[in-house]
């Protein structure tokens, strides 16, 4: 599958934008076989890489735990325990080296040791500089007033408008977790709505690169040094100084599970589900995934039903990127999708107009699907707003980490900040990651209403107030329909 990469130029001497997309069929239509998933830029999987540090995740044997003997070989060889879980049954280890991952392997109360897989999740692109002066007043009760509210087709397109105009804004008592490449903090549209006491990161990498670029600026770990997670969460939530969040006072707090290389760890995202529900998350929004081979990771499929089934049972909701790859994740054979194939979850696909003249519309078929979007009748819940691929101006708009380093084809640090302070960026780009934090953001609005610890109930509203498109009833590219948070929140019938 062919990677393109749109650019655009200087639009007004305010915003240049990049994103990258993956060229796919306007009508997504075949199974994909285990003999072809690597073909699929969803299915980009390196296991045991450098990057992971020498990461495994550790299963344990039913009703048994491995936690004394795997504390032992830490301490006489070397290495962090990064999770350890007993009532889920495994732990996650870094710094360790393949002979002691097989001296674990066969230690007491141990089923199994797995090389941590890295999954590749879309790069963000370039940026452009919008002067702070332009800024304007920033209205954290008319989000619809944001600057560039005029480019949010996709706001409009899930009637987020009718929903803040009704009053429903969400509510400061109620959070969402990113897990993701870290959030900007003090970018305008998101300083404040991040929690910092609960925000963490769980790659020890990117935290040495944090300290090696902007150590003296004193970032806490959370900060993004890809632009991915900012993008995302400010969708979820936003002071609605440029940008329109489904949102406005949700509070959010980021689990860094990816790296500014565009790869996410598997063993770090599950540790890192089960820290944001220990730490009071309504909802998780993870634009992240991939695929595996189920005889590849047998013991990474077993936990990742372990813990999804945690968070259900803690009333925790989560909702997930379907992925890019263009492809039916309902007829999948020997492959496991993370996470859409996982229990509990809902699973976003992408719509996107097929044509915009200019960078305020006028938005031709928002709904339209997305020709990048993978798709199944069964493993789809809902479907939101992603960007479509006919232009860049049919993209997703949204703020530009100021800690974003820039990198090269070969994914290597060229050029140091993508978006440097004190000048503020813009992005815009399109892909699933993008539709799932619009479902995520409703999802936190009906937390506000219905109160917290009712998962199912949520998933059930959204589903039932969604626009049904597509096949009546359920389909496989929109699911249950298209996100609607008017009628979600009760605004309209």
């Amino acid at each position: 599958m062919r990677r393109l990469v749109i650019r655009t130029a200087t639009i007004a001497g305010a915003i240049v934008v990049a994103a990258c997309v993956y060229d796919a069929p306007v009508t997504p239509t075949g199974t994909i076989a285990a003999a072809n998933a690597s073909n699929s830029p969803s299915l980009q999987v390196t296991p045991g890489t450098a990057e992971s540090g020498g990461r495994y995740l550790i299963v344990f044997k039913p009703s048994r735990t491995a936690g004394p003997a795997i504390t032992d070989e830490l301490r006489t060889g070397g290495g962090q325990l990064e999770g350890l879980y007993e009532q889920l049954g495994f732990a996650v280890v870094s710094g360790v080296t393949s002979d002691a991952a097989a001296r674990l392997a066969n230690a007491n109360g141990v089923s199994s040791v797995e090389p941590d897989v890295e999954f590749a999740i879309e790069p963000m692109g370039d940026a452009q500089a919008l002067e702070v002066g332009e800024l304007g007043t920033q209205s954290a009760t008319a989000p619809q007033g944001a600057l560039l509210f005029a480019r949010q087709w996709n706001m409009r397109a899930i009637r987020a408008d009718a929903a803040w105009a009704g009053g429903f804004l969400g509510s400061p008592t109620v959070s969402v977790a990113i897990l993701d490449t870290g959030i900007d903090y003090l970018w305008p549209d998101l300083n404040g709505r991040v929690d910092l006491t609960r925000s963490i990161s769980l790659r020890p990498d990117e935290d040495a690169r944090l300290q090696t670029w902007f150590g003296s600026l004193g970032r806490h770990p959370i900060t993004d040094l890809n632009g991915h997670g900012t993008l995302v969460s400010s969708i979820v939530a936003s002071n609605s100084g440029f940008f329109a969040g489904v949102t406005t006072r949700t509070r959010l707090f980021g689990v860094k599970v990816c790296i500014v290389f565009n790869t996410c760890s598997t063993a770090a995202i599950l540790n890192g589900i089960v820290y944001a529900v220990d730490h009071g998350a309504d909802v998780i929004n993870m634009s992240l995934g991939g695929a595996f081979l189920k005889r590849a990771g047998p013991g990474f499929v077993s936990v990742i039903n372990s813990v999804f089934n945690y968070a259900n049972r803690r009333g925790t909701l989560i909702v997930v990127a379907a992925g890019n790859g263009a492809a039916d994740i309902d007829h999948t054979g020997n492959v496991y999708f993370t996470y859409c194939n996982s229990p509990h979850v809902m699973c976003v696909s992408a719509t996107g107009p097929t044509a915009a003249p200019t960078s305020s519309g006028p938005f031709t078929n928002p709904d339209a699907v997305a020709p990048y979007t993978n798709f199944g009748r069964s493993a789809i819940s809902l479907a939101a707003p992603g960007g479509g691929v006919t232009t860049v101006n049919a993209f997703v708009s949204g703020p530009c980490s100021s800690t974003a380093l820039s990198l090269n084809a070969a994914g290597t640090i060229i050029l140091g900040p993508l978006c440097p302070l004190p000048v503020l960026f813009l992005l815009r780009g399109a892909g699933t990651s993008l539709s799932s934090p619009h479902v995520a953001g409703v999802a936190a609005a009906l937390v506000a209403i219905v109160g917290p610890g009712n998962p199912s109930q949520i998933r059930a509203i959204l589903q039932n107030s969604a626009d049904d498109l597509g096949d009546p009833g359920t389909d496989p590219f929109y699911g249950k329909g298209r996100v609607n948070a008017a009628r979600a929140v009760g605004v309209i019938p």
